[in-house]
């Protein structure tokens, strides 16, 4: 039986684009959406100026396919060019490393917890959405990256640490200044795509941008 494209593994889609099949790039785009416009978003980028970011993103990887090693993780991946991207408009350097002056709790929860599926009732709250972008966004800058990609993206300490280039143990001290400063706003569990949410109105829209872009490759 012939396999839906919508079920194909990444590593199985890179191959096949690297030996032609260009349109299937658009399955990459699609399932990369929502992680990179966080990146932007909590990064205090606006709407516009986080979509043009996504699609020089895109477009970059896309020219670079060929130096992407398989054992990696796409997501990864793009999210590092991304956040590259990021650095690149601020005209700031990477973070350095930060000594470790804070208690770490190890076992600490998730502050974000998808468990009870009661928090998408909230989904189309704009009220709601509004409220905890705002309160993501009065973090300062270094904890606030370290809190969307472990929080919001659900990457690990050690991809976290690996796409922002300090070690594990400045993202355990990033994340928990980070809850720190949120905890007394945000008490209730809500679900992490509440967040910065990018729908499919403009998932397309990126859709289109990119495949176009990368048409003359």
């Amino acid at each position: 039986m012939k396999q839906n494209n919508g079920q194909l593994h990444d590593k199985e889609i890179i191959s096949r684009i690297l030996l032609g099949e260009k349109s299937l790039y658009e399955l990459i785009v699609r399932r990369s959406n929502p992680y990179l416009y966080k990146i932007g978003r909590s990064y205090r980028y606006d709407h516009e100026t986080t979509q043009d970011l996504m699609q020089d993103t895109y477009v970059d990887a896309f020219r670079n396919l060929h130096q992407f090693k398989q054992q990696a993780d796409i997501k990864t991946w793009l999210i590092r060019i991304m956040l590259n991207n990021c650095y690149k408009k601020k005209q700031r350097s990477s973070y350095k490393n930060e000594l470790a002056q804070d208690n770490i709790n190890e076992n600490v929860l998730p502050m974000f917890n998808n468990a009870d599926s009661d928090t998408y009732r909230q989904v189309y709250n704009r009220e709601l959405g509004k409220v905890i972008e705002q309160a993501v966004e009065r973090i300062p800058e270094k904890y606030r990256l370290v809190f969307s990609l472990r929080e919001i993206n659900g990457l690990n300490v050690s991809e976290t640490a690996k796409v922002l280039d300090i070690s594990e143990i400045n993202v355990k001290v990033r994340l928990n200044r980070a809850k720190a400063i949120l905890r007394k706003e945000l008490e209730k569990s809500y679900a992490p795509m509440e967040l910065y949410e990018f729908n499919l109105v403009y998932c397309d829209a990126m859709v289109n941008r990119v495949m176009k872009e990368i048409e003359g490759e």
